[in-house]
Order: C-alpha cells, then sequence, then structure tokens
C-alpha cells in the first residue's frame, strides 16, 4: 500500500513539474506584463495631458510610476525579511498579531504587546536554558536589555491597566465660576419619592423560553405581532440562532414589559421605556427599574419593553439585523395600542387607569433613536418606506425622553426623523465610549412646534458621564470588551450620581410635560437652578420653546450681512473670523448652521485687554428694523453658543503668507515659538483656562444703551476634551465637538440696569469683545422668548 502511495505520488509531482513554467517562460510573462502595463500606463498620462491641456501632468504620472516602483522595491525587501524570520516565531506572529488586533482593535496595543512578550519570552529562556555565565558579553548585555524591557514593558502595562484612570487637564466650571447665581426651583426635587405605593406586573407571549415572567409566570398574557416590515436580514446562520434562541422569528414578535404603577384609583400618565442595542442574552430591560420605582410613586406609570431579541448576537458576525430601529419604534407603538385597549376593557386591571392624553416614551442608545421614529410614525398614514403599509395610530403623545441616543441608524426615505408638537428631551454624557459623539443634538435639530400649545425642547450635556450607568446592568464598561482596564473611567461619575441626574431630568421633564408644573422648565434652561438637586459637574443645557422668536438661526442663505427674518442686518468690526457654516460633530454634520467668530488683539507681554482701542475693538451687531421691534419687558434675550478650538487668527498660515518674507522672519518665528511653549507652560501651572467673555450692548430707538458682560449669566464653557482610552494618553488623540449652552437675559434686569431703555423699541444688539483677548465662538438662534 505504501509503494503504490509513493509511486502516485512520485508521478503526481512529475506531471506537474513537466507543466510547471520554466525560467524562460517566467521571465517571458515578467516582460509581457511590464511592457504592456508600461504602454497602457504611458498612453494613459499622454491622452489625459491632452484632454486637460496640460503636459506637466506627465510629471505627476512619472512621479505614481517611481512610487509603484518604492513599494514594489520595498515589499521585496519585506518579503523577504519575512522569509530571514524564523518559522516558528513568523508563525507565532502571524497568529498573535490579529487575535491581539480583535482584543483591542487598535495597532499600537497590539505591537507593545508582541515586542514585550517576545523581548520577555526570548530573556527568560535564553537564562534558564543557556544560563547568564555561560553567554559571550554581548549576548550578555542584549539578554539582560530585553529582559529589562520585557519586564519593565509587563510592569508599566500592569500599571497602566489596574488604575480606574488617569488625571485629564483641570477644566473650569464657566457656570459656578459666575458672579450671579440664578435662584433655585422652589418645588420639592422631582427625584424625590412620591406618596403612592408602589406595585409591579410582568405582561408577556407567556411562551418566553428565558424568562418566567413573560412566560408561564406573566401577569398579563399578550398576543404577539408581525414585524415581517420592519425588520431586515432575519435569515441565514444569525436568523437561525435568533429563532432557535427564542423560539419565534419576525412574525411573530413578543409584546413584553415590566410594569411599576401606583396603587390608587388613577386615571395616571403612562410612560414606556425602552432600552438599546446591548448583548441579546443580557436582558437590558431589568436596567431601569430604579426609574420605575420613581416614577409609580409619584403617580406615573412606567412599562420597560422588551425588545432584546432585536439586540446584537454572536452569531451576527455571520449576518445580522440591519437598520431594525424602525422596528422598535414600530415596536413601542404597539405596545401604546395594547395599553389603550386595556384602559377600555371592563374589569380589567388598568381599565380607566390610564391617562391617554398624558402619554410618553423614553429610549436609551438604540432606543433613544427608536422613540423619535415612533413619534414620527405615530403621526403618520403610512410607513414612509412602503406606503402598503397603514398606520392609525395618532395617539396623544406628549413627550419624548432620548437617553444618549443613536441617529441614523435608520432613515426613513434615506432622511433623519422629524416630528412635531411633542415635547423633546435628550441627555448625554461626555465619558460616553460607546456613542461617543452627542447624536441627540441632531434629532434636536429637527423637532420643531406648529400649533398654539406650549411646547419646548431641551438638551443636557453631562461632564463625566457615560453611556451605562444610566442602566444599572450596563455598568461602566460602554464598549463590550471585557478588559475594562483600557477605559479611561478616572473622570466618570459614580454610577448613583448619574442616575440621581437621570431622576432629577426625566422626572423633572414629565412632570412638566404631562401636568403641566412648569415650575420645573428653568432647569432645562439652567442646570444652576436645580443645583441643590444635582450632584456637581459640568452640565451644558440647550433650549428651545413654542414661545421662542429667531431673529437669526444662520440656516437661510450664504449672505453673512442677512438675518434669518429677512429683515435685520448683521455687520461686524475688526473680527479675525466671520463665516456661517454647517456645525460638525465628532460623527456626522449637526443638521444646522451656525456663526463663527473670532478675534485675537495679538497683546504684548505687558499689555492688557484694557489697553485696546475702540478702533481696533472687535465686534459684531444685528440692527432690527422698527418693524420687528415688539419686545417687552416679560421677553428674554436668548442664544446658543459653544467655542471652537480654531486658529484665532487663521491669515497668519497657508495662503495668507509669503513664502519670501516667511524665509526672512523664520528665525524671529522660531524665537517666538519658543517663548509661546514657555507661557503655555507656565500656563498649564497657573490651572486651567479661563472661560471666555466678552459684552452685550442692547440700544434702543432713542440711543438708549444697557450694556452687561456675558458673565452676568455665565462666561462661555471652554471645548471639552474628555479621554476616553488610557491609549489615548500616550496618542493624544482626544476629540471634542461644539457642544452649545443657552444664554439667556431678561428684558426686565436690562431695564433694571437703565430705567429709561425701551424694549420695545430695542434696534441694536452688539456682541463687543471686550473681556477676552483671544478666541472663537459659534453662535446660534439668536432671538427672544418669554421669561420662564
Amino acid at each position: 500500500m505504501k509503494k503504490k502511495y509513493r509511486q502516485l505520488r512520485a508521478w503526481c509531482q512529475t506531471k506537474i513539474k513537466s507543466i510547471t513554467p520554466g525560467k524562460t517562460a517566467v521571465k517571458g510573462a515578467t516582460l509581457g506584463l511590464l511592457s504592456i502595463t508600461l504602454v497602457l500606463w504611458l498612453l494613459y498620462s499622454i491622452l489625459f495631458a491632452k484632454n486637460i491641456k496640460d503636459p506637466w501632468v506627465l510629471l505627476l504620472f512619472l512621479g505614481f510610476t517611481l512610487a509603484a516602483l518604492l513599494v514594489s522595491y520595498l515589499s521585496l525587501r519585506l518579503l523577504r525579511l519575512l522569509h530571514n524570520i524564523p518559522k516558528n516565531y513568523l508563525f507565532a506572529l502571524l497568529i498573535s498579531v490579529p487575535l491581539l488586533f480583535l482584543l483591542s482593535f487598535d495597532t499600537l496595543l497590539p505591537l507593545f504587546a508582541v515586542l514585550t512578550a517576545s523581548l520577555l519570552g526570548a530573556s527568560v529562556l535564553v537564562l534558564k536554558h543557556t544560563g547568564l555565565k555561560n553567554l559571550s558579553v554581548p549576548k550578555k548585555v542584549v539578554t539582560l536589555l530585553g529582559l529589562l524591557l520585557g519586564l519593565g514593558g509587563l510592569i508599566g502595562g500592569l500599571v497602566s491597566y489596574i488604575p480606574s484612570g488617569f488625571d485629564v487637564d483641570p477644566i473650569a466650571n464657566a457656570a459656578l465660576e459666575s458672579s450671579s447665581s440664578p435662584e433655585h426651583i422652589t418645588a420639592e426635587s422631582p427625584a424625590k419619592k412620591g406618596p403612592y405605593a408602589v406595585k409591579s406586573i410582568t405582561y408577556g407571549s407567556g411562551t418566553d423560553l428565558h424568562r418566567t415572567g413573560f412566560g408561564a409566570a406573566a401577569d398579563i398574557k399578550t398576543e404577539p405581532v408581525n414585524g415581517l416590515a420592519f425588520i431586515d436580514d432575519w435569515d441565514g446562520f444569525g436568523g437561525w440562532w435568533r429563532e432557535t434562541y427564542w423560539g419565534f422569528d419576525a412574525k411573530s414578535l413578543p409584546l413584553n414589559a415590566q410594569v411599576w404603577y401606583p396603587e390608587g384609583e388613577g386615571p395616571f400618565p403612562l410612560a414606556l421605556i425602552v432600552h438599546g442595542n446591548h448583548s441579546m442574552q443580557d436582558y437590558s430591560d431589568i436596567g431601569y427599574a430604579y426609574l420605575g420605582e420613581l416614577l409609580a410613586s409619584r403617580g406615573m406609570i412606567l412599562a420597560s419593553v422588551d425588545e432584546n431579541f432585536i439586540n446584537a448576537s454572536w452569531s451576527d458576525i455571520f449576518g445580522g439585523l440591519d437598520e431594525e430601529n424602525d422596528a422598535r419604534g414600530w415596536l413601542l407603538l404597539e405596545h401604546l395600542k395594547l395599553w389603550h385597549q386595556w384602559n377600555e376593557k371592563e374589569g380589567h386591571l388598568f381599565q380607566n387607569k390610564i391617562d391617554t392624553s398624558k402619554l410618553a416614551l423614553i429610549g436609551h442608545s438604540r432606543g433613544g433613536e427608536a422613540v423619535g421614529h415612533a413619534a414620527m410614525f405615530n403621526s403618520l398614514p403610512f410607513y414612509p418606506d412602503d406606503a402598503s403599509i397603514p398606520f392609525n395610530y395618532n395617539f396623544d403623545l406628549k413627550s419624548i425622553v432620548a437617553i444618549a441616543p443613536v441617529d441614523g441608524q435608520y432613515k426613513p426615505g434615506d432622511s433623519g426623523t422629524a416630528f412635531t408638537n411633542v415635547n423633546y428631551f435628550v441627555l448625554h454624557g461626555a465619558q460616553d465610549s460607546d456613542v461617543n459623539s452627542f447624536a441627540g443634538a441632531q434629532q434636536y435639530e429637527r423637532v420643531s412646534f406648529q400649533d398654539s400649545l406650549y411646547h419646548f425642547k431641551s438638551g443636557l450635556y453631562i461632564y463625566g458621564a457615560n453611556h451605562g450607568q444610566f442602566n444599572t446592568s450596563w455598568g461602566n464598561n460602554d464598549v463590550g470588551n471585557p478588559f475594562t482596564g483600557l477605559l479611561n473611567l478616572k473622570q466618570l461619575l459614580p454610577a448613583e450620581d448619574q442616575r440621581k441626574i437621570a431622576e432629577v431630568y426625566i422626572s423633572g421633564f414629565l412632570e412638566a410635560t404631562l401636568r403641566e408644573k412648569h415650575e420645573y422648565l428653568p432647569m432645562f434652561a439652567d442646570a444652576r437652578t436645580a443645583k441643590d438637586w444635582l450632584p456637581e459637574t459640568i452640565y451644558l443645557n440647550q433650549f428651545q420653546d413654542s414661545n421662542t422668536e429667531l431673529l437669526c438661526t444662520f440656516d437661510e442663505d450664504f449672505d453673512v450681512t442677512t438675518a434669518s427674518d429677512g429683515q435685520s442686518t448683521l455687520s461686524s468690526e475688526n473680527l479675525t473670523v466671520w463665516r456661517e457654516q454647517e456645525i460638525q460633530l465628532k460623527w456626522e454634520k449637526k443638521g444646522s448652521r451656525a456663526l463663527f467668530i473670532g478675534w485675537d488683539y495679538d497683546l504684548t507681554e505687558n499689555q492688557t485687554i484694557d489697553s485696546v482701542t475702540d478702533s481696533r475693538m472687535a465686534s459684531y451687531s444685528i440692527e432690527i428694523p422698527a418693524t420687528l421691534q415688539r419686545i417687552d419687558s416679560t421677553a428674554t434675550l436668548v442664544f446658543s453658543m459653544a467655542e471652537s478650538t480654531e486658529s484665532t487668527t487663521p491669515k497668519k498660515e497657508g495662503k495668507w503668507i509669503d513664502d519670501n518674507a516667511a524665509d526672512e522672519t523664520e528665525d524671529e518665528e522660531e524665537n517666538a515659538a519658543n517663548e509661546t511653549d514657555a507661557e503655555a507652560d507656565e500656563t498649564e501651572d497657573e490651572g486651567p483656562k479661563k472661560p471666555l467673555d466678552f459684552s452685550i450692548s442692547v440700544k434702543d430707538s432713542t440711543g438708549q444703551t444697557v450694556r452687561f458682560p456675558l458673565s452676568k449669566f455665565s462666561g462661555l464653557q471652554r471645548e471639552i476634551e474628555p479621554v476616553l482610552w488610557k491609549m489615548e494618553f500616550l496618542t493624544g488623540d482626544t476629540s471634542s465637538e461644539q457642544v452649545f449652552q443657552l444664554f439667556y437675559f431678561p428684558v426686565d434686569d436690562m431695564v433694571k440696569i437703565n430705567p429709561s431703555f425701551d424694549p420695545k423699541s430695542i434696534q441694536t444688539i452688539k456682541f463687543v469683545f471686550d473681556k477676552s483677548e483671544n478666541g472663537v465662538v459659534v453662535i446660534d438662534n439668536i432671538g427672544f422668548m418669554k421669561s420662564l
């Protein structure tokens, strides 16, 4: 048998060798490939140059050719180098590098691990098998150096991994440094437990394979719904495993939820809360019990909806659900339909217990996007992606809360979801390592108010809050990587504090919008009005209500001298930056344009801002025509603003610089740079950057003027640059974005400054940059609203 096998093997080798190309054939193939390629490349280059009528472009193509030669040469050298690496070590490299990359999705960490492990392993084994005394002097040095570096890398890695994180440069809290302090809300904290006894039940399909509360032990049995139209790619291996685990497919999705409700007659407002995309086997709906207990004690019903069956699974690597957030939103409406049926059903536990005119939806992460889809679907007659599917919901939905939402995971008609006449509140943490861009700001821009009722929208950005701690079962690890020590958690708020913020703001929002307790409104414009209820950190508030009348949104055109009202005119003096531009978030554009203005007085070491003459003072003005002068003493001047960390003197570099002149002054600039670095080091020692400040001057038609500093409300918070991963301390890859803060100045306060000032005839609003030496600010939505 062995003999026949050897004969067969020899015969196969002979036949393969007989058809293997020889040296002549390989040489011919090489010459043929290169000749044809070079002829085609040369012809393409000549024709391209001829078409654009510019022969100089041939130099560019020559550069491409030389680059191809260089890359080929370096690739050959690399292959030879790999060939020279011992096979066993090369085998280990080929295994380790991709696996280490999957552990971290980073390039530096695998490189660090490879070097540390290789040096440590090589030196330890040499010392063990050969012994230090048997080595030559050069090898002793190399071995000991390798051992030192390997141990240093191992110890350094452990020292970096074990702590929760590291300190960042201190950040001044602009709101707390303000000389003025707004009046605190006099009502009780909305996070205080109410007088109602809290009861809890579950409802579900009754057939759940994994959770008895939705299975045999469900207090109320529900019928499944067909979600096939809203869920894509529930098929293949991923779909098979999902169906195997849950026991159903997209045609029979269960309506499951845990409910906390007050003991009493009612009727009570109803809110549904839905989780985001976590592991489908790590049930997320249980993480909002703290909100359920609070709201139920205050006389509201909260149902935490189970949508774990459309969450992520390990099997998704073979193909998973795609853009399923429309299904998440649609399921919420199906739950609301169920609650309306129960409210009218004779003898049901919840008969007449629900005030169907006071409904709210709350969502976290993908759920935070899904509640926006539900709000839009609620008012539509048909599914926007398939008009053969009718909608007929039209529930009296009053309020939407989005907790650290994504945006654009599902886009109806390939556009962002928009809805009207529904109150909207979004909160997001600066330390969010999952959704690390303030994506909810995009949905915020697309919420509008068109009817005669009072509505408002608000945003809250929280320094130190992460993604997961709003849910008690998610915790401090936002990324799913079990090596939590890779994250920088030093600036993270304690979980109890983060959830306290959620309790105060979500409960307060529902009280204000479902029960019209407008005494809570001020905290949505300024967190300082609720500071006794909140942990101390940096809060940035965004706010706009249906009473707001805007002069400038900067969305109407590309003329920087015209305002959105079509009548006011805009002008500036001595600005170094002046443009209107789309606002860029970390991930995507915000969906709104804003005003970018900057100034820089280039003061010497001995000069101060007070030395700047009026002729050099930078300013930005809005001239309001008489037809729009109808403001009364109940109004408040408002605008939203953020810092931009771009250059305050963009014309000192790039296309604005004469190369010859630059060469002549190169030494001077280098000396100046060294001095600047020294000054920067001194500034670091002095502490965090001071908040930006400037003056606001308001003039009426008779010439009476009121002037006050921005810091009368608050200085401008410097841009926050969170460090989410410990590796970012080495790479410096921190990223920030423009998060806006509302500034408001009651007209009544202006009259107190100058009793002769007439607010009904405001003619000019002028920003005068007379407090900070330089800066660039981004301003949006300048106008007036009624005082809160």
